[in-house]
């Protein structure tokens, strides 16, 4: 088969690379018919994170069709259109039944495309294929299946849960990429009082408003009127910058909640001489994934649309190209890119 080799730090290849086979009796093997380009995955090939070894397939979202399952698997069977979850879970060990998926100490957690081949490729070995994998509906788009492989939980369990967004909260978004965007979306669910979306890209900007935000906004007049009056009750970081949590810690309230998104890649610098006394939580987090059920069914249900946030997509063996679409995102307003085995026809 294909698939994105990681050769170190800015170095990838698409290459032909040997087929997965079922190594342990719980393995599923998929085809993969969608994947995307995660910001995680950015971050890989940055070389922010040294574990992710040379030869490694990249890549931990996916949608496709289970081929193959091992002895051991009972939910599953060849033909299953299944959601492959970016985070693994052997569903036994004492973080998976507190539903901590992302801390498995059994095996799991976040594997795919760091630890083992991952997505970006025809098929992908998918380990605890029973508590791994969700079935997905065949009226539900592969373009909106494959958000709930990573991105739609990842906005919701670890930006809108962890923040306790409430009603009547002033929420503030710091970062208006797919996860932030995603993130404004689903605090709409909580009633806010008002969403505040903030970034430096005018286009991203115009799609918080799109995803609903109540304001959206360079760093400027309506953020530094929170600063000095009332406070966020509740900022969702979703950009893994420096500069974006600094701007967290200045608009919460007192008693007021941060919850960090964005994956840093650099140290950050936590100014505990102006929080201490402000009765600040602050929340980070490993997405876990038990929250995709909940969310398959809102977008079964009409009760969460996330289509805009697909703005391209591209054959799979353009995923290098893919790569360099994305990398260029803030710049250039593009959100998240899917990759098809066929890639659809255009509708009318």
């Amino acid at each position: 088969m294909r698939g994105l080799v990681y050769h170190g730090p800015g170095r990838t290849s698409w290459d032909t690379v040997p087929d997965p086979v079922i190594e342990e009796d719980t393995d599923a093997i998929v085809r993969v018919d969608a994947t995307t380009v995660c910001g995680s995955d950015l971050h890989i090939l940055r070389g922010d994170l040294p574990e992710v070894t040379p030869g490694t397939v990249l890549g931990h979202e996916a949608v496709g069709e289970v081929v193959e399952v091992g002895r051991a698997v009972r939910t599953r069977r060849a033909g299953h259109q299944v959601i492959v979850s970016s985070v693994s879970a052997c569903g036994h060990c004492p973080s998976c039944h507190d539903a901590m998926y992302g801390q498995c100490r059994g095996g799991g957690g976040w594997i795919l495309g760091r630890e083992i081949n991952g997505t970006q490729a025809e098929f992908v070995r998918v380990p605890f294929a029973d508590s791994s994998t969700h079935r997905r509906p065949l009226y539900l788009p592969l373009d909106e299946a494959v958000l709930l492989a990573d991105l739609l939980p990842t906005a919701y369990e670890v930006g809108v849960r962890n923040g306790h967004v409430g009603p009547g909260d002033t929420v503030v978004v710091v970062g208006a990429g797919p996860v932030g965007l995603a993130a404004v979306a689903l605090a709409r669910l909580y009633s806010p009082r008002r969403i505040v979306a903030v970034d430096l890209s005018p286009s991203r900007l115009a799609y918080a408003a799109r995803m609903g935000a109540h304001a959206a906004e360079l760093p400027g007049q309506m953020v530094a009127e929170l600063s000095d009056g009332p406070g966020a009750d509740v900022v969702i970081e979703a950009t893994g910058d420096p500069d974006g949590f600094l701007l967290a810690t200045r608009v919460v309230r007192a008693g007021g909640h941060i919850a960090g998104v964005g994956m840093h890649g650099k140290p950050v610098t936590l100014h505990l001489e102006a929080l201490w006394c402000k009765n600040v939580t602050i929340s980070t987090g490993q997405v876990d994934t038990s929250s995709t059920p909940w969310l398959l069914d809102l977008l079964a249900y009409g009760r969460l649309t996330v289509s805009p946030l697909v703005t391209h997509r591209f054959p799979l063996e353009r995923v290098k190209d893919a790569y360099e679409v994305v990398s260029h995102g803030p710049d250039t307003g593009v959100l998240e890119v899917v990759l098809h085995r066929e890639l659809p026809e255009p509708s009318s």
